[in-house]
């Protein structure tokens, strides 16, 4: 590209929280920095604070609100918006050039509500009346936000994808964004690309899960009951990354389950500390399952687990299909049951499905920010 741009990257999702999107919105920031674009990240306030450091701007000043966004976006003029949610499509009623990230859930079953007006705040002392807005505040505000974001992603300049069957299921809920997507998919970072291949070790073979214990579709349950039919016959551990409100209910699972000496919960790490445990494993498993309003649409998280030199285990749907290369860094189970992923692992801890790390590695590099941002920035100018 010619001349540098000033651009706004609205990103309600980002650094330091962890998460597929979260990474996704920093990866694109620093490329787009890395080439010499001037740009400002609009985000949520953190408790931990902002991202610091980075040659990009970050204004921790987003409010979900777009009564409130709006006037905040439009105090001062960029040569492109660049949003990464889909609830932020709105801005492309507002504001031109616009493109628009999409990941799945974010246009399934909008999660960012920024059609609410905060009703409630007019209630006063009352709190009855407080409860009854507050709920009529969320039912128009879901109404609201899906329909902008359905009139946004129509009229947004494009709508870059991050994998084939995101833009698939995209184009069969709004056949209205034909012939303005691109599947630009997602790539990893330079850190992750530079990691040598671990080093051989010996001991209990070592399972890992990286996932945010919100959403039952990740199917951790399942692994734990997928584990419990191997304790007996098979020597290994199971560590659980990740936070959310199912964690009681598994952990309740897993001393049910007799597997309370095998199974780690360690949380949410840092990201170093993420990386040396992933380094640490032998199977990365997320077998997730693909409901109506919620999808894997594409799985960050297992290119990051083979460029540590992992092979993964996934469940053949959604958009993992395109994150896995079956037999080289991974390989799937057809159905998220118990039963399949208990079988599979059982093949891996029998030695009868084994990965080469450098293989894992060399799959993974083929996806990198470079190629992502190649395909989106020609959006930026036309």
């Amino acid at each position: 590209m010619s001349a540098p741009l000033s651009i706004a990257l609205v990103a309600p999702e980002f650094l330091p929280d962890l998460g597929g999107v979260e990474t996704y919105s920093y990866e694109l920031a620093r490329e787009l920095s890395r080439r010499g674009h001037r740009v400002t990240v609009f985000t949520r306030r953190h408790p931990a604070g902002e991202v610091a450091g980075e040659s990009f701007t970050v204004r921790p000043e987003l409010s979900l609100r777009r009564y409130l966004d709006g006037p905040l976006l439009h105090r001062e003029h960029f040569d492109v918006v660049h949003a990464t949610n889909a609830a932020y499509a709105w801005l492309a009623l507002e504001s031109a050039p616009v493109v628009v990230s999409v990941h799945g859930n974010d246009f399934l079953r909008p999660y960012c509500r920024v059609g609410r007006r905060d009703l409630q705040r007019w209630s006063g002392p009352w709190n009855g009346l407080r409860r009854r807005l507050a709920g009529l505040d969320r039912a128009l505000g879901e109404r609201r936000t899906e329909a902008w974001m359905a009139a946004g992603l129509a009229r947004c300049r494009r709508v870059v994808t991050n994998s084939l069957y995101t833009e698939s299921v995209l184009l069969a809920r709004l056949p209205s964004c034909a012939g303005r997507t691109t599947a630009a998919l997602v790539g990893l970072s330079p850190e992750l690309m530079a990691l040598p291949e671990p080093s051989p070790r010996g001991g209990s073979p070592r399972l890992i899960t990286v996932a945010r214990l919100s959403e039952p579709r990740k199917c951790v349950d399942r692994v734990i009951a997928g584990l419990a039919r191997l304790k007996d016959r098979f020597d290994f551990t199971y560590e659980v990354v990740g936070d959310g409100p199912l964690r009681p209910a598994l952990v309740a699972q897993v001393k049910a389950s007799g597997l309370a000496e095998r199974v780690t919960f360690s949380g949410q790490l840092e990201r170093a500390t993420l990386i040396d445990h992933l380094r640490a494993s032998d199977l990365f498993i997320l077998t997730s399952d693909v409901l109506p309003t919620s999808h894997e649409g594409f799985g960050i998280v297992y290119l990051e687990a083979n460029a540590c030199g992992v092979g993964v285990l996934a469940c053949r749907a959604g958009g993992a299909v395109e994150a896995v290369a079956e037999g080289v860094s991974g390989f799937f189970v057809d159905a998220p049951t118990p039963a399949a992923i208990g079988g599979a692992v059982e093949q891996f801890l029998a030695g009868a499905v084994r990965f080469d790390p450098h293989a894992c590695q060399t799959f993974a590099r083929g996806f990198d920010w470079a190629r992502v941002v190649d395909r989106i920035e020609p959006f930026y100018i036309g």
